[in-house]
């Protein structure tokens, strides 16, 4: 199979992934009245799910992360979260054009090459220290940038919570990533894999803390998770900083 031909297909897949996903989310998002409710039409599948997905969590990736906090200082996990958050920049730089947002881009873009020249790979956040802090985005916020507001909410096995559009997001952010297809192309596909390894473990070690303690007192967990995604998608889609985003609140449970 010729490169050209592996693009060609890329391309035409991406096409039809996000045309039909996308059709999925908007559907998702006429089936709801009030705004400020979560569509949840599939509770009692995606409470099963999240069990599922507790089991799998404590049988192997919580036993994981924090074996990689036991054994790695706080500044060397810094140090992979700015890396692994550097990577991203091209797919971040891609949807603030799509949403129109050239302030956005541009901040972006100096966070990619700042990092990227002067923090050592992007290992180090120097652009932030100069006053451009992090700020992810991805073909989830761009749906929800586009008009498809209101979402249904999904529990995904092994991956989480999610809802239609997001999960929309999640594939064609995929499968557009720029450094997945070039390793694709050179076939460096371990790379990626390592490179997704990483950024799983690194997430769920930054939510250790906050996960044991919702486990122990949450009335009930699965409202608690659903609530949080829920609150956190719109702090990012209303463009608020990370910090921002990671605050959400639980008073009510």
């Amino acid at each position: 199979m010729t490169k050209k031909f592996t693009v060609a297909y890329q391309v035409k897949s991406l096409v039809l992934l996000s045309t039909v996903l996308f059709g999925l989310s908007a559907c998702a998002s006429h089936q709801s009245g009030n705004p400020s409710e979560i569509y949840d039409p599939l509770e009692s599948t995606n409470r099963f799910t999240l069990k599922a997905n507790n089991m799998a969590d404590k049988a192997i990736l919580e036993p994981v992360a924090r074996g990689y906090r036991a054994v790695t200082p706080k500044g060397v996990r810094t140090v992979a979260r700015n890396f692994l958050r550097n990577l991203n920049s091209p797919t971040i730089i891609g949807n603030e054009l799509l949403q129109g947002d050239l302030q956005g881009a541009g901040n972006a873009t100096k966070r990619a090459v700042i990092n990227t020249l002067a923090g050592f790979g992007g290992t180090m956040d120097f652009a932030a220290e100069g006053g451009i802090p992090y700020e992810g985005e991805d073909f989830g916020q761009t749906l929800a940038f586009w008009g498809v507001k209101k979402d249904m909410y999904l529990m995904l096995p092994l991956i989480g919570p999610s809802s239609a559009r997001d999960l929309t997001g999640m594939v064609v952010d995929g499968f557009a990533d720029p450094l997945r297809i070039h390793l694709n192309d050179i076939d460096q596909r371990h790379l990626q894999y390592t490179r997704l390894g990483a950024s799983i473990v690194s997430e769920r070690e930054q939510l250790l803390d906050i996960v044991d303690d919702l486990r122990r007192n949450s009335f009930d967990y699965y409202a608690v998770i659903r609530s949080a995604y829920h609150q956190r998608r719109q702090a990012l889609i209303a463009d608020q900083s990370a910090d921002d985003a990671a605050m959400v609140n639980y008073d009510e449970f």
